[in-house]
């Protein structure tokens, strides 16, 4: 199934389509209607042949017959949709209402006349007034309902141009406002480029629900100028430094608060509303090698789609996820790092999806998993490094295949497992055991478990 809800198609089908949207819709109704005529035609022929072969002819095999012509008639035209690239035109269109009514009326016709035994016709050997007047009545109510099929028609291409000028409309204003704070997102303003990321997350807001890669687009973006490299904060001037220098260190310190300021109303966004049941959630985030100074996910849920932490590095509180929710994302910190800073998931669920914290290394850094809950999904740790950090799980509700460990280096560093709830994880005994961690705290019951 794709993004938007609807079953692909098959290569076999797509070029069937694409040979009949070549073909013109005249003369598939003519070919139709042509078809119908001589099935009705032929009609008798059919009926000797099922005699001759000792088939029953009754009422009941007819309406049988019948009811299955109609249905695989039906499965025919509702088969044979496709999307034209220019529009039908209103004579056609009318012609076309006008021979499917006349079908519809031959079968109705053919349905009573089977239904009554297949009776022989009797033409009157005399008009009367009468007569003539039925006939002229009749007459009139086929032009009227003729009438009334090509006001349907006009009614309805009216109505299809009505909602296509609307969905221009749509398109248009949604480019000139993408297209209008795409801009301020450029410009050397800090402020201007703050307006600029609340223009697009309102624009995200107001996307139509039926044009999801839209609100995606919006996303794309604002991930994209997270992951734009930019200068670092400068460092300490020494006491002695000269005028020219104190100004240029100056306007650097300026030029990269302001950028932090900016990169941080984004990740405030995107955390506010992964918090709220908003559409947001669901949908991929790629902060692919993104520094993550400040902000945080703290009490986000990450229900959906794939998050890319890949080869990020998380400083100061950049690395908060307190009370966040996983349940359903894929989620990926390989290749990550923490240094000399903190990774707090403490209060975290896991409850499905799958976290990978492949090859993730973590320097002089905590690494708080205190009370949290693992109760399905996959949470691995493979490769890692822990050089010299505190890695804490006291209290957290663990399981025997979550989380998982395998080959991680626990060199110089303090591990808390007290007053755990469940069972050992895989492979942390052995990755303990073939590391030379400052600290091991473990329940005596996990010590000789395998």
């Amino acid at each position: 199934m794709t993004e938007n809800g609807k079953h692909p198609r098959s290569n076999w089908r797509n070029r069937f389509l694409e040979h009949i949207g070549k073909l013109h819709l005249p003369s598939w109704s003519a070919f139709a209607v042509g078809g119908i005529g001589m099935s009705v035609a032929l009609w008798p022929l059919v009926v000797t042949a099922w005699d001759l072969l000792g088939i029953s002819t009754s009422l009941a095999w007819r309406l049988v017959a019948l009811g299955i012509c109609t249905l695989l008639l039906s499965a025919g035209m509702l088969g044979m949709r496709w999307k034209r690239t220019a529009p039908l035109r209103l004579f056609w269109l009318i012609l076309a209402a006008w021979a499917v009514a006349l079908i519809a009326v031959a079968a109705f016709i053919i349905l009573a006349w089977l239904m009554l035994g297949t009776p022989g016709w009797k033409p009157p050997t005399d008009l009367t007034p009468r007569s003539m007047d039925a006939i002229a009545t009749r007459a009139f109510a086929i032009v009227a309902g003729l009438g009334g099929v090509a006001l349907l028609v006009i009614s309805y291409r009216r109505q299809r141009t009505t909602e296509n000028n609307e969905q221009r409309e749509v398109a248009r204003l949604f480019t000139e406002r993408f297209t209008s704070a795409s801009e301020q997102l450029g410009s050397e303003s800090a402020a201007v480029r703050l307006a600029g990321v609340h223009a697009l997350a309102h624009l995200a807001d107001d996307t139509p629900e039926d044009h999801e890669e839209l609100l995606q687009m919006v996303i794309d973006v604002l991930c994209s100028y997270l992951r734009m490299p930019y200068t670092p904060a400068p460092g300490p001037l020494p006491k002695n430094a000269k005028l020219d220098r104190r100004e240029d260190h100056r306007q650097r310190d300026l030029e990269f608060t302001s950028m932090r300021e900016v990169r941080h109303t984004i990740i405030a966004i995107i955390r506010n509303h992964l918090r709220e049941d908003t559409r947001w959630r669901g949908k991929d985030f790629n902060f692919t090698g993104v520094v993550f100074d400040g902000g945080g996910f703290r009490e986000a849920e990450f229900t959906g789609g794939k998050l890319a932490f890949r080869k990020a590095i998380f400083i100061e509180s950049g690395g908060d996820f307190i009370d966040a929710k996983f349940s359903g994302a894929c989620v990926d910190f390989v290749g990550s790092s923490c240094i000399d800073s903190q990774m707090n998931f403490f209060g975290c669920e896991f409850s499905s999806g799958r976290v990978d914290f492949h090859a993730a290394s973590f320097t002089g850094s905590r690494v708080d998993f205190r009370w949290t809950e693992f109760s399905g999904g996959r949470v691995n740790f493979i490769r890692n490094l822990f050089y010299k950090c505190t890695l804490d799980f006291e209290k957290s509700s663990l399981t025997r295949e979550e989380p998982t460990f395998s080959e991680v280096d626990f060199s110089g560093s303090e591990i808390n497992f007290s007053n755990p709830n469940g069972e050992c994880p895989k492979g942390l005994l052995e990755s303990i055991h073939r590391g030379s961690a400052k600290t091991v705290n473990l329940p005596e019951s996990w010590r000789n478990s395998n």
